[in-house]
């Protein structure tokens, strides 16, 4: 989650506080989007929860998928 937090402010030149605002607003519009269970997991997995990897989690793949759309 750091890496697309640092991402984010690079790319837009907003503060940390706006930027984790920024992060917040698109995961709750993706939760409002997906079926009731889904949007649950991924609730859970974004409050510390484990997706069972430990290969970085579901906040780092995000992360991932986000740096890609930012050109990073």
């Amino acid at each position: 989650m750091d890496d697309l937090l640092k991402t984010v402010q690079e790319k837009t030149g907003l503060s940390l506080e706006q930027a984790q605002g920024a992060i917040d607003a698109v995961l709750d519009f993706v939760k409002d989007k997906l079926p009731a269970p889904i949007a649950s997991q991924l609730e859970g997995l974004m409050g510390g929860g484990s997706d069972g990897d430990d290969d970085g989690g579901l906040m780092d793949k995000i992360g991932d998928m986000g740096k890609g759309l930012l050109g990073g």
